[in-house]
């Protein structure tokens, strides 16, 4: 059988997770094989990290928003079962983003939905 040099392929993807783990301190970003394990935990963690946020973001609009309808004298819950109950289709982000920078407008929707 004949020999087979890979040439460049398989150099330029080693390169290629190096180059992804050159941040790293150390081994990690030297040798092939520690940066590519790191590189491997970095993806997961930036997975897992990425639904996270997406978590804690909307636990931040729901308090935001809990903390405005108080401030108007009606809780969260049924803040937002009037919403639905009007059809009302304003997203949490929204609605925090509202009671933030236009709190008169946030109590302007308040008082229209209990009507």
């Amino acid at each position: 059988m004949t020999r087979v040099k890979r040439g460049y392929i398989a150099r330029k993807r080693r390169k290629k997770i190096l180059a992804f783990a050159s941040g790293s301190r150390g081994a990690h970003s030297t040798l092939f094989r520690t940066a590519n394990q790191q590189k491997i935990r970095a993806l997961v963690s930036a997975q897992r990290d990425k639904s996270r946020r997406k978590r804690d973001l909307r636990r931040l609009w729901i308090t935001r928003i809990n903390a405005a309808s108080r401030a108007n004298g009606m809780p969260y819950n049924k803040f937002i079962q009037y919403l639905y109950k009007r059809q009302l289709l304003l997203n949490r982000k929204t609605l925090a983003q509202i009671s933030v920078l236009d709190s008169s407008c946030f109590s302007t929707i308040l008082k229209n939905i209990n009507v």
